[in-house]
């Protein structure tokens, strides 16, 4: 059977912890962040849990990660 082909865009946008929970960026980080109140800012600093809906199609995409 042929190797699937990792998603590369996936692969940098996720991580999977050791115990199989996938890991993701909080969104809206990227600029304009100085308009924002202290308490949003440091919201954004933490990464989030994805839901278990989206975890089958994210293993699919990033079979090896």
């Amino acid at each position: 059977m042929p190797k699937i082909k990792t998603h590369k865009a996936t692969v940098k946008r996720f991580k999977k912890t050791k115990t199989g929970k996938i890991i993701v960026r909080k969104s809206g980080q990227g600029h304009f962040n100085s308009r924002e109140s202290g308490n949003t800012t440091r919201q954004k600093r933490r990464d989030i849990t994805m839901s278990k809906t989206l975890y089958k199609t994210i293993r699919s995409l990033t079979p090896y990660a």
